[in-house]
Parts: structure tokens; C-alpha cells; sequence
């Protein structure tokens, strides 16, 4: 189901309407979904929507909400923060009624911390950072362009930076730079080897693996049902 849901008015901004794709049928557990970022969203979008739709197979509401700048977003992605991403996702926790969360790789560093769920190969901002300067510095190679890794840090620090199609501002490129996930109280990391194979972030083009999904939903299951959530 596509639908939307609203940011509310902080720090005298307005409201601020973004999409939402759920399967929500009212049920008890609602699985709020944190997404991968940038390059990784494309390539994991058909995954993480096919683990919802496994999710909903098992009884299971699952909310994947747009961040602000992102996708559908009317607000430009340059203006974003680390911080008001994270504000946006414990937002639509609460608007949602979000029983838990399930963050995917970059996702990770905004999972709302009063929920309890998983961290699925949560991805660091340091590595987020350096996986696409540097694939940037081999697109700018193969084009005759002279570009160094310290230099383009230097520029995201100062003025931003657009990495594989992305604006990203100098106050998300700051903080990223730092940004560590942390397990909240009841959360708990899933690793890519409990899913099996290769990530799928690491395909060239966005595919989707099967198995994977399967694996991953039946994972979610298994540990809601050993806790009695």
C-alpha cells in the first residue's frame, strides 16, 4: 500500500508530508522500516520490500517511510542532517505506532532507539563515506579527471559533496564522518552471514535475492516469537 504520512513542525519549520509504503493492516506488530542509503537503497529496495511482504505472509505490519530529501521527498536531500533524519524516523515511529524496528545497513545510524529490533549489516558513516569517494575517484579516473580522496573530503567538509548522484551537504558529510550504530535496549544486530551469500549492496545493478528475503523475515519471526512480542 502506498500512502504517506507527516513530519511534525519543529524548530518553527513547517509540516512536511513524505510517501510511505506499509502493509498495514492494524495488527499488533508493526515493524517500522530504517532503509539503506543512497546507491544501497536502489540496489536493496526490491530486497527490503520483499521481506516486508514475507513479514506480512507471518501476520506482521511493516511501515517503510521516505526520509526527507529522499526518493519522492519535496525537500531538497542537500539541506538534510544526520540529526533530523533521526528525528524523521522516531517521528514516524510514534505516528505509525511502530512496535518495533528493523534498520538496514546506513539505516542503522537513525533506527529510533525506544524500539526494540534489529540491526540488519548495519553499515558505519565512515565507511558509507569511503565507499563512495572512492568510487568516485575511479569514475573521475576513467574520465581523465584528477581527483584524490583527501581532497574531496575536504570539500564535503567545507561546501558538500555530490557522490554517485547524491547532494549531500557539508552538515550530513560532517557528521558522517562519525557516525557509529549503537543497539539500543532490546535491539539486536543480524550479520549478512546469517542471511547467507554475499550482500546484495555489493551487485553491480539492484537484484534481488530470494533466499535472502526468506532468510531474513524468518529471522525477524523467529525472534519475535522467542521474546513473546
Amino acid at each position: 500500500m502506498i500512502s504517506t504520512w507527516t513530519i511534525p513542525a519543529t524548530g518553527g519549520a513547517d509540516t512536511a508530508e513524505e510517501m510511505l509504503l506499509a502493509f498495514d493492516r492494524g495488527r499488533t506488530r508493526r515493524v517500522l522500516v530504517c532503509p539503506a542509503w543512497f546507491d544501497e537503497a536502489n540496489k536493496l529496495r526490491r530486497f527490503t520490500v520483499e521481506v516486508m511482504r514475507r513479514l506480512d505472509g507471518a501476520g506482521i505490519d511493516s511501515l517503510l517511510p521516505d526520509l526527507p530529501g529522499c526518493n519522492e521527498s519535496t525537500v531538497p536531500l542537500q539541506d538534510q542532517t544526520l540529526a533530523g533524519w533521526s528525528e524523521a524516523m522516531a517521528a514516524a515511529a510514534l505516528s505509525l505506532g511502530a512496535t518495533h524496528v528493523l534498520a538496514i545497513r546506513a539505516g542503522a545510524l537513525v533506527a529510533p532507539t525506544g524500539l526494540p529490533g534489529w540491526h540488519y549489516a548495519a553499515q558505519s558513516g565512515p565507511r558509507l563515506l569511503r565507499g563512495m569517494i572512492r568510487a568516485r575517484t575511479i569514475a573521475a579516473r576513467e574520465a581523465g579527471i584528477t581527483e584524490t580522496s583527501e581532497g574531496l573530503m575536504a570539500e564535503g567538509r567545507a561546501r558538500g559533496l555530490v557522490l554517485g548522484g547524491w547532494a549531500i551537504g557539508p552538515a550530513m558529510f560532517a557528521a558522517l564522518e562519525s557516525a557509529e550504530p549503537a543497539l539500543a535496549p532490546g535491539q539486536s544486530d543480524i550479520a549478512q552471514s546469517q542471511v547467507g551469500g554475499p550482500g546484495l549492496w555489493l551487485r553491480a545493478e539492484p537484484d534481488e535475492d530470494a533466499g535472502q528475503a526468506d532468510r531474513l523475515a524468518a529471522l525477524i519471526v523467529q525472534s519475535l516469537a522467542e521474546s513473546g512480542a
